[in-house]
């Protein structure tokens, strides 16, 4: 079992900046590709990147690509995702999510572990 906490949510206006941060506890994060997914109200949960055990392969989807990094501290047992340029269309719950595989890393349905959700709004 992996237990997932993350934090850095919230409101920061358009343009901003925004820190999230997860931090895991039971089983060796290193052991786990790490997930960012977004829930907007009414819409279905997203991907918004990830990256993989190991190598540290990191991917991300088309909307947040060069705003958005993902990374990670296996000696911390945290993962990041640092929000730049934050857009009123990013406003959600972020989740971050942990998965014993590597593929297909973009979809929810792969990962095994959850956190709760931080919420982030921007506005404009």
């Amino acid at each position: 079992q992996v237990q997932l906490v993350e934090s850095g949510g919230g409101l920061v206006q358009a343009g901003g900046s925004l820190r999230l941060s997860c931090t895991a506890s039971g089983r060796p994060f290193r052991n786990y590709s790490m997930g960012w997914f977004r829930q907007a109200p009414g819409k279905e949960r997203e991907f918004v990147a990830a990256v993989t055990w190991g190598m540290g392969i990191t991917y991300y989807a088309d909307t947040v690509k060069g705003r958005f990094t993902i990374s990670r501290d296996n000696a911390k047992n945290t993962g990041y995702l640092q929000m730049n340029s934050l857009k009123p269309e990013d406003t959600a719950v972020y989740y971050c999510a942990a998965s014993i595989t590597i593929a297909p890393i973009t979809s929810p349905l792969n990962y095994d572990f959850w956190g709760q959700g931080t919420q982030v709004t921007v506005s404009s």
